[in-house]
């Protein structure tokens, strides 16, 4: 019999491409890798692996292997649920990947709910990118994320992760209430610098088209992921900034003057988790609470 733990190693091989990582998010060795691949490929009595320069790749029966590996997770994940379901409390560990906003907006308030509601529960969050943290979680690294979808710019779908909405926000041209007095839309925006997210980003992809359905390109002079350096950017004059309004926490910096966009756009929050994993009571419960900060925080 084909032993899971060995499946599930070339199961990573397969999404992440070398034994050295699969080895990092295993926390094996590689030659302790490299071994139980060569005890799978023994087991199995086909050739699962070749050599493809200095690289590993998968053979067509390895693929195979993989595919029915990932519906054997499944059924393990399904099955473990029902279990932990059976008993009365959630307990437990929930992993889980936040983006920065939804982290300074939501996170201090949800977790001392769960404190109180669920004790025995610890939360361990982690601060990503929406988009690589969707395919974290379905690659098994997250219990759960919260990711943010942008107007026109959907965030990406992997197969096995549902999605549940948990609030959306206005997204406003942030300027400084101080230097730029004149500015009173995404137009006359075109002759300052801007600060925006790195590329890749749903936010720059958002930002960059509608400085262009403005007509002009914009000056990214500045980029970071990180929200609190473009307000005080913004607050400053160096910059300006199309920023959602969860940054802002129901208190809005006094240095910075928001002006409503055409349309009035909103981004939508949402978290996702594997549905196989998705009846957890751990993980249940704190999609409850944050559905209930988020709803408390009025951002809709």
């Amino acid at each position: 019999m084909l032993d899971l733990k060995k499946l599930r190693l070339l199961r990573e091989l397969h999404l992440r491409g070398t034994i050295a990582a699969v080895a990092e998010a295993a926390a094996y060795s590689p030659s302790a890798v490299s071994q139980h691949l060569a005890q799978l490929e023994r087991e199995a009595g086909v050739e699962l692996l070749r050599k493809s320069g200095r690289g590993l790749r998968l053979t067509p029966a390895a693929e195979r292997l993989v595919a029915r590996t990932a519906d054997l997770l499944d059924v393990m994940e399904l099955a473990e649920a029902e279990l932990r379901t059976s008993g009365e409390d959630a307990v437990g560990t929930v992993r889980a990947a936040v983006f920065q906003s939804a982290m300074l907006a939501l996170m201090p308030a949800a977790l001392e709910a769960m404190r109180a509601i669920a004790p025995e529960v610890r939360v361990e969050l982690v601060q990503r990118e929406p988009e690589t943290a969707l395919h974290e979680t379905w690659m098994r690294d997250f219990d759960l994320v919260v990711a943010e979808h942008y107007p026109s710019h959907a965030a990406p779908h992997h197969p096995g992760l549902d999605r549940q909405p948990l609030t959306t926000d206005s997204i406003r041209l942030a300027v400084s209430a101080r230097e730029h007095s004149g500015i009173a839309s995404v137009a006359g925006a075109r002759d300052v610098p801007w600060v925006m997210e790195p590329r890749g980003a749903a936010s720059r992809h958002y930002a960059e088209q509608q400085c262009r359905t403005a007509g002009f390109e914009p000056d990214i002079r500045y980029e970071t992921a990180d929200l609190q350096a473009h307000v005080r950017l913004v607050e400053t004059g160096n910059a300006v900034a199309l920023l959602p309004d969860l940054i802002w926490s129901g208190a809005p910096s006094q240095g910075c003057r928001l002006l409503e966009l055409s349309g009035n756009p909103r981004r939508t929050v949402f978290t996702s988790a594997r549905r196989s994993g998705s009846e957890f009571p751990a993980v249940a419960v704190f999609r409850r609470v944050l559905a209930q900060v988020a709803a408390e925080l009025s951002v809709d």
